[in-house]
């Protein structure tokens, strides 16, 4: 039987790729193990059951993995190539062992027992998170990115199920699902304090903007967007390339526009760039003509400052991440909270 243990075991021996990579790196997020190999990137799902997603079984896994290609095609075409089976390679006895060995096979023949999704390295120095902290981004890239982002979500995919992702109940069942998901973490990530404000406030501004959310359903702003749209996730090459986008569950992905655009705006702020935040929400306005974001910038930028600290909690209960992963993931979330509240 396959395990993690064994995947990761395997996927870090550099025969067990066709390229035959001299050095593999392995990053783990909480739903995924990633083996970067200089040229391509193999990403594997965990076996996982979040309640938001599921990747329980083998058929899952292929089919999630087949989602975040085709979806992520959309943003980052020539990044994204295929999805891979990895097999199992049977080696004889030899002279040394007298038993035969087995060892895992990436893009190899035979039956599959697991998948990855196979990408081209994008250079970790042109990430946006990287050069923010060196001060690298101008304002003229950050122009680059909303006008990526107004063409995308001009032509994303919007229809009667998609709009009813922005209606009043499933924002509510969002903002709930945050809040109570994260009562196990309160006075270990979040003090009990700053979660009822943040409650609060999330109740009340739901309850007196109701006709608002419900003017931009019927006028299209809610559509088939990333669903994680953070500085870590955009990298400056030839192009912009915006990628690993939400392919677990459509609910994270379906969302009003806004909230996708106070998801950057938000991480910009977080990497202490409010200049560059303002700027990338007024050129968005500009290109898109939706002044009505602004409305509700707030408050988006608090619900995905939480989700972010929620994320990054949830990390304190991960089996496969080290306990100095651990204290990183619990100062980081702490951050994300202090920022969520600033926005109160």
């Amino acid at each position: 039987m396959t395990t993690p243990s064994s995947i990761i075991e395997g996927l870090l021996k550099p025969e067990s790729y066709p390229h035959r990579p001299p050095e593999i790196q392995l990053v783990q997020t909480q739903m995924s193990f990633v083996f970067l190999t200089g040229e391509y990137v193999y990403k594997v799902k965990k076996p996982v059951n979040l309640g938001y997603l599921d990747y329980t079984t083998l058929e899952k896994r292929r089919f999630f993995c087949q989602q975040e290609l085709d979806l992520n095609r959309r943003l980052c075409p020539e990044v994204y190539l295929a999805v891979v089976p990895i097999t199992m390679s049977l080696h004889p006895p030899s002279v040394i062992a007298s038993a035969a060995k087995q060892s895992l096979v990436i893009e190899g023949k035979g039956k599959a027992i697991e998948y990855a999704v196979k990408m081209r390295q994008l250079p970790q120095h042109r990430m946006m998170d990287v050069l923010l902290r060196g001060n690298q981004v101008t304002s003229e890239m950050v122009t680059r990115v909303a006008e990526k982002l107004a063409h995308f979500h001009q032509k994303a995919e919007t229809n009667s199920k998609i709009a009813a992702f922005g209606k009043l109940d499933v924002i509510r069942q969002n903002t709930d699902e945050n809040f109570s998901q994260t009562e196990k973490y309160i006075d270990v990530s979040i003090p009990r304090l700053k979660y009822n404000r943040l409650k609060k406030y999330t109740e009340d501004f739901i309850h007196n903007n109701s006709v608002l959310f419900a003017k931009r359903v019927k006028e299209g702003r809610v559509r088939d967007c990333h669903g994680d749209l953070h500085a870590a996730h955009i990298c400056f090459t030839n192009d912009i390339c915006i990628y690993d986008c939400i392919e677990f569950n459509d609910r994270f992905r379906y969302s009003d526009v806004a909230s996708e655009i106070a998801f950057l705006a938000m991480d910009l702020d977080r990497y202490h760039h409010s200049d560059l935040s303002r700027h990338l929400v007024n050129a968005y306005v500009e290109l898109s003509h939706d002044e009505e974001l602004l409305k509700l910038l707030n408050f988006y930028k608090c619900y995905r400052a939480y989700v972010r600290g929620k994320v990054e909690g949830f990390k304190l209960d991960d089996p496969y991440i080290s306990e100095e992963g651990k204290a990183k993931a619990l100062a980081t979330a702490r951050s994300y909270f202090e920022l969520a509240e600033s926005y109160l």
